[in-house]
């Protein structure tokens, strides 16, 4: 199990990969300004997705996270 810094670093190189430093930080700035509904923001700002396709892409994400940073 992960620890919760390593949760966050992982998020952050996610959100970073997806949508570079600058715009990564616009989107934190967003969320943490914005009065923020999670469940909501789920059900209609992220694809629909079962929580078995999500686990998968998680632990591919993880994998490929993991072997960028052993080489």
């Amino acid at each position: 199990m992960k620890t919760e810094a390593e949760i966050r670093m992982t998020g952050m190189q996610a959100l970073i990969g997806a949508l570079g430093l600058v715009e990564a930080e616009r989107f934190l700035a967003v969320v943490s300004r914005d009065k923020f509904d999670y469940t909501q923001w789920r059900q209609t700002g992220l694809p629909p997705m079962s929580l078995q396709d999500l686990a998968q892409q998680a632990n591919q994400l993880s994998a490929q996270l993991d072997k960028a940073e052993n080489n």
